[in-house]
């Protein structure tokens, strides 16, 4: 199938940028099998449903025509389905096991590919981060037996994060928020008594 005749879709909200961009395009340069087996979606139109990224690291990549196999045609959507697919389709339903990722899958390897790599998983070193960046020795208690306590500290890059962990995590737990250096580090610490005998 010929590139120029599949149109990019103007209402499609998913954009990626610069160094995201890049891991795409490099991506499908060495490892184009990956179009057959996730293939742009387009609609009778040849509008693109699913793929607007991908559509546009092959213009980069200087594709001309493309594999019919790399294109799956969405001809029997209705209105209502299509806009549904376009925001389902870019939807992450799952969350990464990052102990299994770190134990079994090379973290680099990993960022090449480009997956996000939360910066607590890649390592605190990695961040250029030090023990004056966090404040751990500030006093949270929520149980009041402070001797009998362990001090659990997660740092992350911003609030959202930070929020985004505990709502996943932690729900059920008390915590303290600490916004870090220019606002740069948020920090979260949990007190616990797991471990303590």
């Amino acid at each position: 199938m010929k590139l120029s005749e599949i149109k990019l879709n103007p209402n499609n909200p998913r954009v990626i940028k610069d160094e995201k961009f890049a891991k795409l395009v490099k991506s499908i340069t060495e490892f184009p099998k990956m179009m057959a087996l996730r293939p742009i979606v387009i609609n009778n139109d040849n509008v693109v449903l699913g793929g607007n990224m991908r559509l546009k690291a092959l213009q980069t990549i200087g594709y001309k025509d493309i594999p019919d196999e790399w294109v799956k045609r969405a001809d029997d959507l209705t209105e209502d389905e299509t806009r549904r697919f376009i925001i389902v389709d870019n939807v992450g339903f799952g969350e990464h096991d990052w102990e299994m990722l770190a134990n079994e899958w090379d973290v680099e390897e990993l960022g090449e590919w480009g997956l996000d790599i939360p910066n607590w998983a890649a390592g605190m070193d990695e961040n250029n981060m030090t023990d004056d960046d966090v404040d751990i020795e500030e006093e949270f208690d929520p149980i009041g037996s402070a001797s009998d306590l362990m001090k659990i500290v997660f740092i992350f890059d911003n609030e959202q994060e930070a929020e985004t962990f505990m709502s996943i995590n932690h729900k059920d737990k008390q915590y303290k928020k600490v916004c870090g250096p220019a606002g740069k580090i948020w920090q979260i610490n949990l007190s616990t008594t797991y471990g303590k005998k």
